[in-house]
């Protein structure tokens, strides 16, 4: 299968490289308007790069598409991509631009529309819905937050789509979490919203939230997320009656309440933890790796995802109504 990614950051980067280990015999080439990326991919992965999707679409015998470009860009590339069939695989979105049109295109052509929802592919992800079930009720406590001009240290955060307030880091974050929550608790149907700006960075939106969440199941959240806390946190506690869970972010940290011995202790997952240097501790591999494979298995044994375009386009409504409400 020959695959093209579109945009050369960081995201790109990780996209060519995981590829290469999962599908070593894939065609893998290349899209990006900068001709220092275009160059770098070309040295360090040894592919093909073209300026253009047009020119690619010349070029290319291309049956996929990864679009890893910022968010805004997002739609009209998901819409050249579908109008030239081929099928896309996404990263987060954070707006709604075309979300209606670009799921009626992809139906037309018969290509597969998957989009990155990498929290719902993590082991300790999986095993914490697995957990706690759908029959009974819990609270939880969760904190995410790290400052944001280090999310990217070696770029500027006014240059990284978090610093732009349709795609800001806060509203990130939350299109992060939120659909693994709403799996894990149920739907949202009622919230509180506490948010103000707090730092002195050149941001003209809320740098932190906290929300008190009522899920249709009975649970209840305190969300908490910001781009300010100078450690990056990702601490979370989820407890009932004889019932604790607690993760801190890594594999490592998951811990569970054990009632007969009255202990903490640390859950064991099966799938070996994979972390590239120069990333926080919570930013694992493998949850990147798994949500390929399920693109790849959706486009040739049409294996349907549990999550897409149309449950992103109600946490993308819940999201607004968040900042609304703030």
């Amino acid at each position: 299968m020959n695959v093209l990614v579109i945009g050369l950051g960081s995201m790109g980067k990780r996209r060519i490289r995981l590829l290469r280990e999962l599908y070593p015999d894939f065609g893998i080439f290349g899209v990006d308007g900068r001709a220092d990326r275009r160059q770098e991919a070309e040295k360090q992965s040894g592919i093909e790069c073209v300026d253009s999707v047009v020119e690619a679409g010349r070029r290319f015998p291309v049956a996929a598409a990864f679009v890893c470009t910022s968010p805004l860009s997002h739609s009209s590339i998901i819409t050249e991509c579908l109008q030239n069939r081929w099928n896309v695989f996404t990263e987060i979105n954070l707006v709604a631009d075309g979300y209606e049109r670009n799921m009626k295109l992809a139906r037309e052509n018969g290509c597969r529309l998957f989009l990155s929802s990498t929290f719902l592919y993590r082991e300790e992800i999986r095993y914490i819905r697995k957990r706690v079930g759908k029959e009974q009720r819990w609270n939880y406590i969760y904190h995410v937050g790290q400052y944001l001009p280090d999310w990217h240290p070696w770029e500027s955060y006014t240059d990284f789509f978090i610093g732009d307030k349709r795609t800001n880091g806060c509203r990130e974050i939350m299109a992060i979490e939120l659909p693994w929550l709403t799996r894990t608790f149920g739907k949202v149907i009622r919230t509180h919203v506490l948010a103000d700006k707090m730092t002195g960075l050149n941001i003209d939106y809320r740098d932190n939230y906290i929300v008190q969440t009522e899920h249709e199941s009975g649970s209840k959240g305190a969300l908490i997320i910001d781009v300010v806390s100078p450690e990056a946190v990702r601490k979370l506690e989820i407890y009932g009656e004889h019932r604790y869970i607690q993760w801190s972010g890594t594999p490592d940290s998951l811990q569970e309440y054990n009632a007969e011995t009255d202990r903490l202790e640390r859950v064991v997952l099966q799938e070996a933890e994979e972390h590239r240097d120069g990333y926080r501790t919570f930013v694992v591999e493998n949850a990147y790796k798994n949500e390929i494979r399920e693109f790849i298995e959706l486009v040739v044994n049409g294996r349907q995802p549990e999550y897409g375009f149309a449950q992103d386009l109600e946490i993308l409504k819940l999201i607004d109504a968040l900042e609304e409400e703030a």
